[in-house]
């Protein structure tokens, strides 16, 4: 039997990023989550949605924090879901630096294809929940739907829904 997945891309869609207290997380103290992503991602996981987070963090390749520091950081934000009741199976990472042409990066689906070979997951029955078009666009290169975190909606990203907030889109997921 496949599995439902739901791929969260991070910056933007789990914690701050470029706002007044932080412009990039380099380090634990710098992850700021933003409000109602820890129910939401208790919501999803109780649910029965596998939860992935699938980000690019070229800063690792252009030599702005290493991947020590990077897995401190993603120990950190998966310790606190687990802690508010919620599941990651697993961080997928592309560190290459920006317009290195690999096929990991976002807007390419390697992330999400490789974790769905290895957690034997149903793409036509998960989402790609991020806040940028390299997410929107790597999930519909995967065949998933998917869901654009913002303000309002924009004709460049063509998400299939778009909500302001994690939360705001886990409490749609739950009426399918």
């Amino acid at each position: 039997m496949l599995n439902k997945a739901i791929f969260l891309d991070r910056d933007g869609v789990i914690n701050e990023v470029k706002t007044k207290r932080v412009k990039f997380v380099n380090k634990p103290e710098q992850f700021y989550f933003l409000e109602g992503v820890k129910e939401a991602v208790k919501i999803l996981s109780e649910a029965g949605y596998k939860l992935f987070v699938v980000t690019n963090q070229g800063g690792v390749g252009l030599g702005y924090l290493s991947h020590e520091h990077l897995q401190t950081i993603h120990d950190y934000m998966v310790g606190e879901l687990e802690t508010a009741g919620g599941r990651i199976y697993e961080v997928s990472c592309c560190t290459h630096k920006p317009h290195a042409g690999c096929s990991c990066r976002k807007p390419e689906p390697g992330m999400i294809m490789g974790l769905s070979e290895r957690y034997n997951l149903d793409l036509t029955a998960s989402y790609m929940i991020g806040d940028r078009e390299p997410d929107i666009e790597a999930g519909r290169k995967a065949g998933c739907k998917t869901i654009l975190i913002a303000d309002g909606s924009s004709p460049l990203y063509q998400a299939d829904y778009v909500f302001p907030t994690l939360l705001a889109a886990s409490q749609f997921l739950l009426s399918q």
